[in-house]
């Protein structure tokens, strides 16, 4: 279990690493793609766990990150062709999506309260680490307003995920 947890966590710090952890400037449309990466994955984790998952709080939340984060990838994808910018994709998006498809193939293999213990689990420590890199760098980065107030209404809505993630975990053990 700790093993799990320890690899989701490093695999969500590629957020932290490369570019950014090298304090290089990104650019809006890098931005963009990052966040709207970070989406996707919670959405492709959620869907899994609608059909894997055995608790129904578990299932309810699953269902809920597959609302949210829909809603949200698609108020991004309306900003991005109002400003007519194109998302950039990047290092960080590029480790993000294979760390993520590396964890999903992981969660797959497991069945039951082991599977609903360790989706939770991803989730508090992805939510975490997502809203740590809204907060730290990616909000503080971005150039564009609009952009700025997406990723700021983001963070709360991913905040409160969060605190429901935890909710989750704790009646779990």
């Amino acid at each position: 279990m700790f093993v799990r947890l320890s690899i989701a966590v490093a695999a969500l710090s590629l957020l932290g690493s490369a570019a950014l952890a090298q304090n290089a400037k990104l650019t809006d449309p890098q931005i963009a793609h990052i966040a709207y990466t970070a989406g996707v994955i919670d959405i492709n984790a959620a869907k899994q766990a609608e059909t894997k998952a055995s608790n129904k709080e578990v299932k309810a939340f699953a269902k809920d990150m597959v609302r949210d984060h829909e809603a949200v990838n698609e108020q991004a994808l309306d900003l991005v062709k109002k400003l007519k910018v194109t998302p950039e994709d990047n290092d960080t998006s590029k480790a993000l999506s294979k760390q993520a498809s590396d964890k999903l193939a992981e969660l797959a293999k497991l069945k039951g309260a082991a599977y609903d213990k360790a989706y939770i689990d991803n989730e508090v420590a992805y939510h975490k680490t997502v809203n740590t890199a809204l907060e730290t760098q990616l909000i503080p980065s971005a150039s564009n307003p609009e952009l700025k107030g997406l990723l700021q209404t983001g963070l709360k809505i991913f905040q409160g995920h969060q605190q429901h993630a935890e909710h989750v975990a704790a009646s779990l053990k």
